[in-house]
Order: C-alpha cells, then sequence, then structure tokens
C-alpha cells in the first residue's frame, strides 16, 4: 500500500479536491487557527499561490492512488535557528486510518534533512491528537517535552505534546 503514497507540488488543479477535504471542522480542530474555517476555494487558492513561490519548496499535497487526499509541509525556521523545521500535516478524513500520514511524515522528514540540510525537524500535538502523536512515534520522532496549557482552541485550554528528530548526519 504505501508505494501508492507520495508527496508532490500542489497544482492549480487541486484546488477544489484541497478545498473540500479541508473544509472539516475534525481537521481544524487538530491544526492553529490561522488555518481558516470553513475552508473554501478561495483558500484553496491563495494557499497553492503561496505554494507555488517557494524556493525551496516547503509545502506539499500527499497523493494516495494518484488523488489529492491531505496536505504536508515543513517551516524553516529563522536566524540561530535555520537549520530546525516545524512539520505540520493534515489526511482527508476519508483517508483516515490508512498508514498515509506515516508515510507521508516519512518522505518529507527525509527530504527535510537531505534536500533542505535541516538538522531538527520538531512539531506540537494537541493533547487529544493521539493519532499524530502515533504518526510521528512510528517515525522515530521522540517525545521532548508537555507544555501544560499551552494551546487555546475552541475556547478551552490543552496541553500540547512536543516531538523532534534530529538528522543522522
Amino acid at each position: 500500500m504505501k508505494e501508492k503514497i507520495k508527496i508532490r507540488p500542489l497544482n492549480l488543479s487541486d484546488k477544489s479536491e484541497l478545498a473540500k477535504l479541508a473544509n472539516n471542522k475534525k481537521i481544524w480542530d487538530n491544526l492553529r487557527d490561522y488555518f481558516p474555517y470553513p475552508y473554501n476555494e478561495n483558500d484553496a487558492d491563495f494557499f497553492i499561490k503561496l505554494t507555488e513561490q517557494e524556493n525551496p519548496k516547503q509545502n506539499f499535497g500527499i497523493e494516495y492512488n494518484g488523488k489529492l487526499c491531505g496536505v504536508i509541509g515543513l517551516i524553516i525556521q529563522k536566524d540561530v535557528y535555520r537549520k530546525s523545521a516545524e512539520i505540520g500535516y493534515w489526511i482527508g478524513e476519508p483517508y483516515w486510518g490508512m498508514g498515509i500520514a506515516t508515510k507521508a511524515v516519512e518522505l518529507i522528514t527525509v527530504y527535510g534533512f537531505n534536500t533542505l540540510n535541516l538538522n531538527r525537524i520538531y512539531t506540537g500535538v494537541f493533547e487529544y491528537n493521539t493519532a499524530s502523536m502515533k504518526v510521528l512515534e512510528k517515525n522515530g520522532f521522540e517525545k521532548e517535552g508537555i507544555f501544560k496549557m499551552a494551546v487555546f482552541k475552541n475556547e478551552k485550554f490543552f496541553d500540547e505534546h512536543r516531538y523532534y528528530k534530529l538528522s543522522n548526519k
């Protein structure tokens, strides 16, 4: 199954499918608030055009059996943190539980270390998103700590679980 999963640049032809998949409160509940909800085709168009300007590429569509099923990206940090990046990803609900996120995280981690020459990739996961924690752990990410009541989402406070992985270089 995993050979059917790849990451690739987003194209304007992905706009409708991206908007359809991203317009889901269950996805938004696990992301930062700057991710729009509701999510429409204008949001998708804006995001795709942003990714087309990236050099180097940092955001990708996740494809399963030739169909867009999610998005994954790295946010390269600045200044003394320039060899680190924050990873972020989401999978459309019809594709949950199929191992797609695990493979996509593997692919972008290799890209980050080998192509972008990063030393460290990290992320924060909301306490209730245990599926994402498992995805990271399957990819060798280690829990670095728990930031108590650090996230304010849906008018409530939650812990943030921080994960990291270092390059093998």
